[in-house]
This record gives structure tokens, C-alpha cells and sequence, in this order.
């Protein structure tokens, strides 16, 4: 669903920007499934290299809320310290282990939500044991905040590249208990 805000951008010429990102993954599509629905494995590889999540909630269903803090640990780009990082959304569809789209905003000034984005990533079977994931985040003002997420969501993926490998045991536990 495109809001009102984007109609308006497209009817005045504005230019809107869109990130598309794949990824193969060595685990089952299940168990990648596993890492990105449930918290407790989400919150282990939230956001790019240099943070951690102090605070990660969600409830991944149609309707349900997410919302995240992101802490930097250590110098990340350029060697500039980043105030926590705050944000969070509502998920749109979910399709066990298939599809997830949910929304995404920035909390600004006040806890005031920046322009929504939204994401979809679809799930894709490789084999019994590989996993690719078609990530796809719409839409941006500028090729800055395009590219800025690009970074944030590559280093992100390369964290839970590594937790999988670290995890696949564990996710398989969660998975079917």
C-alpha cells in the first residue's frame, strides 16, 4: 500500500528510491525463517556490525508491532558516535516460511515516527540447505538514505549469516517447539 505522502511525491516529479538486496544463506529456509520471526534469534543479529540491540520486541503477525534500539558498541563509519538508534512498524503479511512485509520508520525527535518505509522479503527454498531471501525496502526521498540502508541492511545480513552458522542447532530446537 503506497501512502498519501508518496501519491503527492510522484504526482509533483519528485524521484523515489527503492533497495532491493539478495542474499543466499547456507541453512534451511525454515530455519532462516526462524531467525528473522522470532525475537529472542533476531534480536542476536540486529543491526550492522558496530551495534547491538538493547531493546527488540515483536509480535509477527498481520497487525502486530515491532519496534528496536540499536546501541553502538564501537567506531562505525567514518568514526562517528551515533546516538541510539530507535525504530519500529507493523507487519503487513506474514507467510511462515515464505514471506514477511512489515513497515519501518525511524523514531525522531520526541519518539515521532520519520516516513515509512516498507519492506518485503520473500523466503526461496535453494535446496534442502541453502536459503535465498529477496529483500525489498520502498521507498526513499534521496539516494542518501537509499544508500545509507543499503550499508546498515548488508552489514545486518552478514551478522546473521554468522549467527545461522553459529546456531543452526539451536534455530532447528526453536523452530519445531
Amino acid at each position: 500500500m503506497i501512502d498519501a505522502g508518496v501519491v503527492a511525491a510522484i504526482g509533483g516529479g519528485a524521484t523515489l528510491y527503492e533497495l532491493t538486496i539478495a542474499r543466499d544463506f547456507d541453512a534451511p529456509r525454515e530455519l532462516v525463517y526462524e531467525a528473522f520471526s522470532n525475537p529472542v534469534h533476531a534480536r542476536q543479529w540486529a543491526g550492522p556490525r558496530g551495534f547491538v540491540a538493547t531493546h527488540f520486541e515483536q509480535d509477527a503477525r498481520p497487525g502486530g508491532k515491532w519496534r528496536a534500539c540499536l546501541h553502538q558498541t564501537e567506531s562505525w563509519r567514518h568514526g562517528r558516535t551515533i546516538p541510539d538508534l530507535w525504530q519500529g512498524g507493523v507487519f503487513k503479511e506474514i507467510v511462515p516460511p515464505e514471506r514477511v512485509v512489515y513497515t519501518f520508520a525511524w523514531e525522531g525527535e520526541g519518539g515521532q515516527p520519520t516516513r515509512e518505509t516498507v519492506i518485503t522479503i520473500q523466503f526461496t527454498e535453494l535446496d534442502g540447505n541453502r536459503t535465498k531471501m529477496d529483500f525489498h525496502q520502498a521507498f526513499f526521498d534521496s539516494l542518501d538514505m537509499r544508500d545509507g540502508h543499503n550499508t546498515g541492511w548488508n552489514s545486518s545480513f552478514d551478522r546473521l549469516n554468522d549467527y545461522l552458522k553459529e546456531n543452526l542447532q539451536q534455530l532447528g530446537a526453536t523452530a519445531q517447539g
